[in-house]
């Protein structure tokens, strides 16, 4: 997937980074809790995939003018601005990494490549409903678990079971947008539209509240 930076609203930005060979890019920017948390990961893949998240906020937030602000991880593993002000989003795999920022809603961002293995751990994220019109296809696969990933993201809570408490409506292999929604959990039930790009061999995914 081409690295890109898009504009969405004047609230909101994205952007997705090829991260190889940012080791030479400039780190000057983050806050002094984050340069601690970087110098703390020992293991170089998750250094490269730490860095190029940020770059890729950095980019984002570029975008719409919006100073970087820093941001931490609460108690649910969701990135959180130190300012307290906006919503973020933080995704990477192989190569890649993007981020979404929105000024004033909750976001969620994903990116997967497309595997064959995703198919046989359907069961384990997919209901019995969504298996019917995905019809065994790596790709349709990736796309729903991309989704529901993104939708996960977005509400920020642990204890969400992609299987058992987001639902997808049926869509087909070219849809770009798909809505799901959140259910028949202790937290406010949502509906959510994700917006879908498929580039190649890559699933990118990302909503707004």
């Amino acid at each position: 997937m081409q690295t890109k930076i898009e504009k969405i609203s004047p609230l909101s930005a994205l952007a997705i980074k090829n991260i190889e060979g940012t080791e030479g890019e400039a780190l000057d920017f983050l806050s002094f809790r984050e340069k601690l948390s970087y110098a703390n990961i020992s293991h170089p893949g998750k250094k490269t995939e730490w860095r190029g998240a940020r770059l890729a906020i950095k980019e984002a937030l570029e975008c719409i003018q919006h100073p970087y602000p820093g941001f931490f991880k609460d108690e649910h593993g969701k990135s959180h601005p130190m300012d307290n002000y906006g919503y973020v989003s933080l995704t990477h795999t192989m190569g890649l990494a993007a981020a979404i920022f929105h000024k004033e809603m909750p976001v969620g961002i994903d990116l997967d490549f497309v595997r064959e293995k995703v198919v046989r751990l359907g069961p384990k994220f997919l209901d019995p409903s969504e298996m019917d019109f995905l019809d065994n296809d790596p790709l349709h696969y990736t796309m729903a678990w991309s989704v529901k990933e993104s939708i996960f993201k977005c509400q920020g809570k642990r204890g969400i079971s992609l299987r058992q408490n987001i639902l997808l409506q049926p869509f087909d292999k070219g849809a770009r947008i798909v809505k799901g929604k959140v259910y028949d959990t202790e937290y406010t039930d949502h509906h959510y539209q994700v917006q879908l790009e498929v580039e190649k061999d890559v699933v990118l995914s990302y909503t707004i509240w």
